[in-house]
């Protein structure tokens, strides 16, 4: 049974983090070029009281206002976040409630950062294709800036908040066709919120130390070892994209558009040029935004949408937090 993307949505916090604020926040610190050198003007921050459900509501809201879709069709929710409003249960219960799906509609959470929208659409097609679903609603939520420590300026020059809501049917404007994906749990540690679950549930009072590199480290907060991640990103990115091709039966020539995730520009800029990918098919969508986590491509989906250079053979492809890589071909229909 074939599956496509029918419609995609998404919903940005009303508050936004400037280059400026956050130089100003960091006068003798060089936050300004580092801004520059990742590509990001502004994020949108979650506000005090917006948690994960929040946002994913507000995503599938304007999901449903936009495109006409009645909330009795929807027979599966996926949310993917790795900010849950609680332990348990599940958000997606929670959400499944506030947006008043019918009852009899499965509901589960998917811990996956920046592969996690590519790994959710594998597994609404898996749910679709064995009958067990019609129509799943793949909603992406993070408020990834609440686990940032106020004086990490690296990770909050990088991060934003967002969600989206995409729906998932037998019919729509993308066909989702074959996935490649990976995963190398021995990197766990390069990005982890280390403190606060039930390996280490003790939070420590001074939240401060550094790492053999002399990086500070906030242990109850987000932490990323920025040069592993990019050195992983280097290995594995462009065997995730041939392999991608390969089982799509594709050669590179036949890809009309790259959409990766979004980490930061000087992380895409690398990829763009060891895979030699020509710049009119490779897509950004970070300056005004921020790394969103497993937002990322499905807000690039809808920009690149409205830009009319979303078409033919696209390749999308998430990397990171796990660690974990994904990839898929999304063919789009001729309008």
């Amino acid at each position: 049974m074939e599956t496509f993307i029918k419609a995609i949505s998404y919903y940005l916090p009303e508050t936004v983090l400037t280059n400026e604020q956050l130089i100003a926040e960091f006068p003798e610190e060089n936050v300004g070029k580092v801004a520059k050198r990742v590509g990001i003007n502004i994020r949108h921050i979650a506000g005090e009281n917006e948690c994960a459900s929040d946002l994913a509501v507000k995503a599938a809201e304007q999901l449903f206002a936009e495109h006409s879709i009645h909330k009795s069709e929807i027979d599966f929710l996926l949310l993917c976040t790795q900010t849950p409003d609680y332990f348990m249960p599940a958000t997606a219960c929670i959400v499944q409630d506030r947006l008043n799906l019918p009852t009899s509609c499965g509901a589960l959470d998917v811990n996956l950062g920046c592969s996690g929208y590519v790994y959710g659409l594998s597994l609404a097609k898996g749910l679709i294709v064995s009958e067990i679903a019609k129509n799943v609603l793949l909603i992406t939520a993070d408020a990834t800036t609440k686990q940032i420590h106020p004086r990490d300026k690296g990770n909050r020059t990088l991060f934003g908040d967002a969600a989206t809501a995409t729906l998932i049917s037998t019919d729509g404007f993308a066909k989702i066709e074959s996935f490649s994906l990976g995963t190398d749990g021995s990197g766990y540690d390069k990005l982890i919120v280390k403190r606060g679950a039930f390996r280490n549930r003790k939070r420590v009072e001074d939240d401060l130390a550094f790492d053999d590199s002399g990086n500070a480290v906030f242990p109850n907060h987000l932490y990323m070892d920025g040069p592993e991640i990019f050195n992983f990103t280097l290995e594995n990115v462009p065997k995730l994209v041939s392999k991608t091709l390969v089982v799509n039966g594709l050669m590179k020539e036949e890809i009309d558009l790259y959409i990766f995730h979004q980490a930061n520009k000087f992380t895409l800029d690398f990829l763009k040029n060891i895979l030699e990918i020509d710049d009119k098919k490779f897509y950004y969508c970070i300056s005004e935004i921020g790394n969103t986590a497993s937002s990322t491509i499905p807000i690039a989906l809808i920009a690149a949408m409205k830009e009319n250079v979303l078409s033919g053979n696209v390749l999308i492809a998430g990397f990171g937090v796990g660690l974990s890589w994904a990839g898929c071909i999304l063919k789009i229909k001729k309008s």
